[in-house]
């Protein structure tokens, strides 16, 4: 196998990615952890820009590492008073969280060793910009209209669940 640039910026990109999830899962301060997912949202941006998936790329930048990012900092410090840390895990709940992880690990190393990845299958590039949107906003079987707005009123239902939050005090 020969080492190219595009798979050093692969390899950067999976490390930067895996060590922020794993701060973003182990900070026992919760902007932290919003910050370490924002930084984990970013990385995978990243992969999508070096497959070609520009749009896909630029809609994980707008949508989730800004949007989803700026709704959750927003939540977090309506919330939380300063300085909140979270509990440390004690006794049967760091074990179950422990043999969940394990599970999840034989479990994604089972598929991946398991599976044969047939390179044929792959094409590099993305479709049009009216073919994504055609294919997002079909009501027909496979289409995503309905997921779509089912979202869009969670994230209305977050906004006012702040608003009346931030109310009381």
């Amino acid at each position: 196998m020969e080492i190219t640039l595009e798979l050093i910026v692969f390899a950067v990109l999976a490390i930067f990615i895996t060590v922020s999830a794993v701060l973003a899962v182990s900070t026992r301060r919760i902007l932290r952890a919003a910050t370490y997912l924002l930084f984990v949202l970013f990385g995978t941006a990243g992969i999508y820009f070096q497959l070609n998936y520009s749009f896909l790329g630029a809609v994980q930048l707008l949508i989730y590492a800004g949007g989803i990012t700026v709704l959750y900092v927003f939540s977090i410090l309506l919330t939380s008073s300063e300085g909140d840390k979270a509990e440390e895990l004690k006794g049967y709940k760091f074990v179950a969280g422990l043999a969940a992880t394990l599970a999840g690990l034989g479990v994604c190393l089972f598929i991946t060793l398991k599976h044969r990845f047939l390179p044929s299958h792959f094409e590099h590039g993305e479709l049009s910009v009216r073919t994504i949107g055609h294919a997002l906003m079909s009501s027909d079987k496979y289409g995503y209209v309905l997921p779509f707005e089912v979202i869009s009123l969670l994230l209305l239902a977050c906004i006012v669940g702040g608003i009346m939050i931030a109310r009381k005090r």
